[in-house]
């Protein structure tokens, strides 16, 4: 469903009212509890969708306390761990500045499940998990609100044997079309939502490209990003199977992580940005699936992945990131991507102590010019 709906209108939207709602909130509370999230808004899927993000952190925080001095997988260790996580679940405590993006994420998402409900089950119900049973499939169901029955529909069809991401998604969207009158319309969640801040079908259904020089469209417009890519770049277990993918022939020893932008792109042992971009795509991009070429980094870069660029390499400014990815969109050479990055973002957002997201970016850019 890309591009038929107003995707930046939509962002635009969810910061405009997750500001708002935290105006309101944090003008009382220096913090945001468990009991006070419930209800925090009238949209009870905004709610849920904020407390299926915490239980992610949760799930992240106990699995990185490991050590290799205790043995964290004798069960009295286990137990005692489980018990420590389940209180400390109860014991939700949240500043205005680690909740605000959580909320505007959730906004987002819940219009994203009702415009686009195979992204939403793809993100909701598959990407997070390790291995996928109909058990863990329909815990996931506690977390929708808007047309549950419709996603647990779906998942009351499935038998234990259905284990493949890609084919549990494909029979979805046969179901989503054969069953769309279980699904509530739109016009309902922009009433509710209307009524705190306004918005209406019209603005989230009217999409407008965003403008290119003129010069640029002329001599080389920049086409839709294939079907086929879409399925490649966006799913993140995808993405898992492209960050363990080889990139060259020969192996290259990791950057330190207290290493500066600048660093990571003239270390003598692994070739500079320059040689990145200029190396013929048959020796490093594209050999395998994982590094196609794609055409357009904005229309490569999945939801989530697009989340997480904003809040940690923008800082929460979407509208900086548009921009910066536009802008990277219509450079005609790798030089000018790098000068861009190096001499611009990088040292206004102080890229050199975020060098995962700064590393999945450049990806993208090696193979838009593969």
């Amino acid at each position: 469903m890309e591009d038929k709906y107003n995707q930046l209108r939509l962002e635009r939207y969810s910061k405009e009212l997750a500001n708002l709602l935290c105006d309101r909130h944090f003008a009382n509370h220096d913090t945001i509890n468990g009991p006070q999230l419930i209800g925090f808004t009238p949209v009870k899927q905004v709610n849920l969708f904020v407390i299926k993000e915490l239980l992610l952190k949760w799930h992240h925080e106990m699995a990185n306390l490991r050590s290799p001095y205790f043995d964290y997988e004798h069960e009295e260790v286990k137990e005692a761990l489980l018990h420590f996580m389940n209180i400390l679940s109860r014991k939700i405590l949240i500043k205005r500045n680690a909740f605000e993006p959580l909320l505007q994420k959730a906004i987002y998402d819940t219009f994203l499940l009702k415009l686009d409900p195979v992204a939403t089950f793809e993100e909701k119900f598959l990407r997070i998990q390790e291995e996928i049973t109909v058990p863990k499939l329909q815990e996931n169901l506690k977390y929708i609100d808007l047309d549950k029955q419709l996603f647990a529909g779906f998942v009351g069809t499935l038998s234990p044997s259905n284990r493949d991401r890609d084919y549990i998604l494909s029979r979805f969207r046969l179901y989503l079309n054969a069953n769309q009158q279980l699904a509530a319309p739109l016009s309902g969640l922009v009433a509710t939502f209307n009524s705190i801040l306004p918005i209406s079908e019209q603005e989230i259904w009217q999409y407008t490209p965003a403008p290119q020089p003129a010069a640029y469209a002329a001599a080389k417009p920049t086409p839709a990003a294939p079907e086929e890519e879409k399925d490649v770049v966006a799913p993140i277990h995808m993405a898992q199977r492209e960050a363990s993918a080889p990139v060259a022939t020969t192996p290259r020893p990791a950057a330190a992580p207290d290493g500066s932008l600048n660093e990571r792109f003239r270390a003598a042992e692994r070739p500079t940005m320059n040689e990145r971009f200029t190396k013929p795509a048959s020796a490093s991009i594209a050999d395998s699936l994982g590094n196609r070429k794609i055409e357009s980094l904005k229309n490569s870069i999945s939801i989530n992945q697009r989340f997480s660029f904003i809040n940690e390499l923008f800082e929460g400014d979407n509208m900086t990131y548009y921009h910066a990815i536009q802008k990277l969109d219509e450079y005609n050479n790798p030089e000018e991507a790098k000068r861009y990055i190096m001499h611009e973002l990088a040292p206004r957002y102080d890229w050199s102590k975020k060098q995962d997201n700064v590393s999945k970016l450049i990806r993208l850019i090696e193979r838009k010019f593969a």
